[in-house]
């Protein structure tokens, strides 16, 4: 009885001690990155020490989910609480709608509807109502929340390393660069290496006032660049380890990879890792960790079809952009010291949509009266109870560059089900039994399908949401032709460029092989 009572005293001390002025926060949030990508989720491959550490320290949350298959929507609903079809951004902005979908050549049968193309003044952003708390607030990295009027210091972020309009890192990963709102360095730094220096800087300036540092990196977006050290390390594990003689399966409407031996992809995660590590190092410098809540997460899932192909999120099917676990499910980490117990897990499903109100209590921050917002706060679960039951939405009325179709989809604990625009039909999965969504229950479980068809209808209603139209002036033979030179001759060339990056002779573009950021 006495060391259970010591134990409590112990852990309530603790908790006054690690919070006793405000804390800071430290959000990291990875572009594509899928939930397989790091060691500590099972890649035997990717080397991830300094992330796995906060999944180490903090909770990890075994079902987190990215509020949408793509970038931008899920980006906003972080920042603001909400789901995309309340927030208005169900698309990368950027991204075709209406008829302007039939330049992409794709033929598809719908044409995807409009979208807001700037994350609207009217939000009040988790910056903004940390900014009114007294925090001091800074970003770093990819926004793609907007155009000029709508960058991160319209959106209470008082200090913004490079983030605008766009998604990608336009110039490469190695300076220079062409970012308005972020100077290039030497020839050849690192813009991973460099928003990691840039975050830690910040922390040094302002180690004795509470903040908010938002690292929100464009690695491991494409294109996919590294070092020639780093390449070499990773060509040489993958021959280790056993060269594929096949890496791709068609699946639906692209090929997808099913096999983690990219060398140019690892190298990048090892440059986020050690940006990351940069960071971690600069808050143990100062003693600030025991006062710091650390989260990760990723805006959506691996780049396994489309894009650079890049990684595979096996056994999870799809990827980024499709509407399939591999295109949803993240890591998804949060250390608060005090509070989470080093190493604990939750296989509670939570969103994106969660992070606003998770971190405003527990930076004794009320929810702004007038943000509505979607998400509940997980802080019943870090301290190891539970938050009430409830059903996950996701809708994407638009096509996936990755292979996506338009669909909505309801998750009540294990059970999903998908509902596609194009034609009407659902799929119904049992996650808890089938994580790789391979057997479809719609037949065997259609009383079941049809209410939570039904509650999924109603919240589309309810949340307004916009849906794709039937085109016209759309041709089944153009899209059944392109699909099927996509399986045939679109494999071999797949197949062959990706052999070609573990050959001993590869050479890359020379405007990031001459770096020497890992040399």
């Amino acid at each position: 009885m006495k060391s259970s009572c010591t134990l409590l005293l112990g852990l309530t001390l603790g908790f006054l001690s690690s919070f006793a002025k405000k804390p800071n926060v430290l959000f990291i949030l990875i572009d594509d990155m899928g939930w397989k990508d790091l060691g500590n989720e099972g890649s035997a491959f990717y080397e991830s020490p300094h992330v796995d550490r906060i999944a180490k320290e903090g909770m990890k949350f075994t079902r987190g989910y990215a509020t949408c298959q793509v970038c931008s929507p899920s980006r906003a609903s972080i920042v603001t609480g909400k789901y995309p079809t309340n927030h208005g951004i169900t698309t990368w902005i950027g991204d075709r709608s209406g008829e302007a979908w039939r330049g992409a050549n794709r033929h598809d049968s719908h044409l995807p509807p409009e979208y807001e193309r700037n994350l609207r003044a009217s939000e009040i952003t988790l910056a903004e109502a940390m900014k009114d708390a007294g925090y001091k607030t800074f970003f770093a990295g990819k926004w793609h929340l907007g155009s000029k009027g709508s960058w991160p210091t319209d959106h209470g972020f008082e200090i913004n390393k490079g983030g605008w309009d766009v998604g990608g890192p336009r110039g490469g990963f190695f300076s220079p660069w062409q970012n308005p709102n972020l100077e290039s360095g030497p020839a050849g730094e690192s813009l991973t290496l460099r928003l990691g220096r840039e975050t830690a800087e910040f922390i040094e300036a302002h180690k004795d006032r509470p903040f908010l540092a938002y690292l929100s990196f464009y690695t491991v977006h494409g294109p996919i660049q590294t070092t020639q050290a780093l390449w070499k390390k990773y060509r040489d594990k993958a021959e280790k380890m056993g060269l594929a003689k096949e890496r791709f399966l068609f699946d639906r409407r692209l090929n997808v990879r099913q096999v983690q031996d990219c060398p140019i992809y690892a190298g990048m995660i090892e440059l986020m890792d050690d940006a990351i590590g940069t960071v971690l190092d600069k808050l143990d410098e100062h003693g600030l960790d025991e006062n710091t809540i650390v989260c990760f997460t990723s805006d959506n899932g691996g780049v396994s079809s489309g894009d650079a192909y890049a990684t595979s999120n096996l056994p999870l099917r799809g990827g980024k952009g499709r509407q399939w676990e591999g295109g949803i499910r993240e890591p998804f980490y949060l250390k608060a010291p005090g509070i989470t117990r080093p190493g604990s897990t939750s296989d509670t499903p939570v969103s994106g949509i969660d992070w606003y109100p998770t971190l405003l209590e527990l930076c004794g921050v009320p929810i702004p009266t007038k943000q509505k917002v979607d998400g509940v706060s997980l802080v019943p679960l870090l301290k190891g109870g539970k938050i009430g039951y409830r059903p996950l939405y996701w809708h994407y009325p638009h096509y996936g560059n990755q292979g996506g179709e338009p669909s909505s989809m309801i998750m009540e604990g294990d059970w999903k089900l998908i509902h596609y625009h194009e034609d009407g039909r659902d799929e119904l999965y049992h996650l808890g039994r089938d994580q790789a969504e391979q057997k479809d229950l719609i037949a065997r479980e259609s009383k079941r399908a049809g209410q939570m068809r039904k509650r999924l209808d109603a919240w589309l209603k309810e949340t307004k949401a916009k849906f794709p139209s039937k085109d016209e002036r759309h041709d089944p033979a153009k899209r059944s032709s392109r699909w099927k030179s996509i399986e045939t001759t679109g494999k071999q060339r797949l197949e062959k460029q990706h052999a070609g990056f573990l050959k001993a002779d590869y050479k890359p573009n020379k405007d990031w092989w001459g770096s020497s950021a890992k040399d």
